[in-house]
């Protein structure tokens, strides 16, 4: 349970988090925020990256400065790492001293020489799959002591909730994309068939044919042999019908 010390220290983070799920349209600036006020409240870390992986291999997908990018690329070049191994396990990694941690030799290597001596890494599960990770570095040996751990467990926890939210409302609006491009398609098609229809005296299912057949043989897609049909006929770039305009309110 969190104590009311770190509810009280995160309690502004909190805040701007919300702001940013109201005022971020996109993920990635929202990404972008979320790793420069994890670095801000989490004190000492000296940089913030998070690390994604969606069917390949893992990526920075946001990073609060140069040097969290550069250790996060280290891992990925070696193969191994911290922030990996949270990714993977779905487990807290908690490196208090690189110099006397021997788990990864290759990150270890290039991360002391970049000035990284103590890390932690937090998984971000969404669903109970753990698609990313929140990663914090700094450059003293156990910088990271039990209130800035429980900071930045709480930290991750409500950046993995909001990061929930704005995933969602992506995937809506992308949904609603795609049906309303179909249904736009369908409009132009069936706009096509009545002219194709007229011109050769036909059954709709007879007019579908040959507009299939021609754009088999020009391969191109039917919806784009369609609207050359209607544009030929009318002179103006075919337009949906209204009824298959989809009303959506921008907020």
């Amino acid at each position: 349970m969190m104590s009311e010390a770190t509810e009280s220290h995160l309690a502004p983070a909190y805040g701007r988090l919300l702001t940013l799920l109201a005022d971020s349209p996109h993920v990635d600036v929202f990404l972008d925020q979320v790793v420069r006020v994890a670095a801000e409240v989490v004190t000492p870390a000296v940089g913030c990256g998070m690390t994604v992986r969606r069917d390949g291999p893992a990526f920075t997908v946001a990073a609060s400065n140069d040097l969290a990018v550069r250790a996060d690329e280290i891992q990925y070049g070696a193969d191994e790492g911290p922030c990996l191994h949270a990714l993977y396990s779905g487990g807290i990694v908690e490196v208090p001293d690189l110099r006397r941690d021997d788990r990864w030799p290759r990150y270890r290597e290039h991360a002391l020489k970049l000035g990284i001596v103590c890390s932690l890494s937090l998984p971000m599960t969404i669903d109970g799959e753990t698609l990313g990770a929140l990663n914090l570095y700094a450059t003293e040996a156990t910088a990271f002591d039990a209130t800035a751990r429980r900071q930045a467990v709480a930290f991750a926890e409500q950046s993995t909730a909001a990061l929930t939210v704005i995933l969602r409302q992506a995937e809506q609006a992308l949904v609603h994309q795609q049906l309303t491009d179909a249904m736009a398609s369908r409009s132009v098609i069936d706009q096509a068939l009545g002219v194709v229809m007229g011109q050769q005296r036909c059954t709709a299912t007879e007019a579908f044919a040959l507009l299939r057949q021609a754009s088999q043989h020009r391969n191109r897609k039917l919806r784009d042999v369609a609207a050359e049909i209607i544009t030929q006929v009318t002179g103006r770039t075919p337009q949906p019908s209204a009824e298959f305009v989809v009303s959506r309110r921008d907020d």
